[in-house]
């Protein structure tokens, strides 16, 4: 039997079909999303929700908001004692008014006029004592008057040398400082509490999902919302110990998916240390039971913000694995 004309015919159908020596392995995989989960540390009603889930956000958008009107006011009372402290500060540090040293000075001066006149009246009523005319009450109470009208230019003439000796106003200047520096502090805290009510994307993505509506208390620390960032989805693929050889950090693969216009290429960052079984994600008849290593890539770029979480991938090596 003559096969000639039979093999002329098969072989231009083989090429139309695309036969090819094709024996480089491909992985089976899917893409990982790694999401941030959104939260406030202080508890609250959620006063908004300004990115539902769906939305695609750039880094500073505001996702949402926590009630601060608690935290409104009490930054208002910390801010009016810092107020409060820096002018005492910048008031002590400024010279004397010589204003207020006048008023000191007339005040001694009145002290000094005043122990004169109960110095005369002391004398006169010693003399009249002398005389038998007054009582000893009398001059126990002039002696008084005398000795108050003294302490009270001692008193007078200390407070003005208080003021004009500027030295012994250092160390009331520091401790003025010191209140100073507490009161920025605890308004630095309050600002600080305040800001973390208002809660925005750390960076480009798009909002997974939420669980808190307006109006519904949120606790401490309690997500409101996850994040999935443009530079956290990766592929994440299985490999049999007897291909693990061909792989290694940094090196190029592209994986293909259904729907994908174009190969989406990604650089290999982490090889798993230790085997385990296929997971049931990829599980099918031919790998059950087989022991893989996990292998992950970072995915470009530009071709990741389009990956979805679980979307199944085939993974090779780039070039063929040439």
């Amino acid at each position: 039997m003559n096969l000639r004309p039979i093999l002329i015919i098969c072989a231009p159908a083989c090429f139309l079909a695309g036969c090819h020596n094709d024996d480089a392995p491909i992985y089976q995989g899917y893409v990982e999303g790694e999401f941030v989960y959104l939260s406030a540390p202080q508890a609250g009603y959620l006063k908004s929700l300004d990115s539902p889930r769906g939305t695609r956000v750039e880094a500073g958008h505001v996702v949402f908001v926590v009630e601060e009107d608690l935290e409104n006011e009490a930054l208002l009372e910390a801010e009016a004692r810092a107020d409060s402290a820096r002018e005492k500060v910048e008031n002590l540090k400024e010279p004397r008014r010589q204003t207020e040293i006048a008023t000191l000075e007339a005040n001694l001066r009145a002290a000094q006029a005043n122990l004169r006149l109960a110095k005369i009246r002391l004398e006169r009523q010693q003399s009249l004592a002398r005389e038998n005319f007054v009582s000893q009450a009398a001059i126990d109470e002039a002696v008084g008057n005398h000795d108050q009208a003294a302490a009270q230019v001692e008193s007078a003439r200390q407070q003005l040398s208080a003021y004009r000796d500027t030295l012994g106003r250092e160390p009331e200047v520091r401790s003025a400082e010191a209140d100073l520096q507490a009161a920025q502090a605890q308004t630095a805290q309050r600002r600080w509490t305040v800001e973390r009510k208002t809660v925005s994307a750390p960076t480009t993505g798009e909002i997974a999902d939420t669980w808190y509506r307006p109006g519904e208390w949120v606790p401490a620390g309690s997500p409101v919302a996850s994040l999935l960032p443009d530079d956290r989805r990766r592929l994440r693929f299985y490999v049999p110990e007897s291909e693990l050889a061909r792989l290694q950090i940094g090196q190029t693969v592209e994986a293909r998916c259904d729907g994908c216009a174009a190969p989406i290429r990604a650089v290999i960052d982490f090889i798993a240390p230790q085997a385990e079984f296929t997971p049931p994600v990829i599980y099918s008849k031919d790998s059950r039971e087989k022991l893989v290593f996990r292998v992950e890539a970072a995915p470009a770029r530009e071709q990741a913000a389009a990956l979805r979480p679980g979307l199944p991938v085939d993974v090779r090596l780039a070039g063929n694995g040439k």
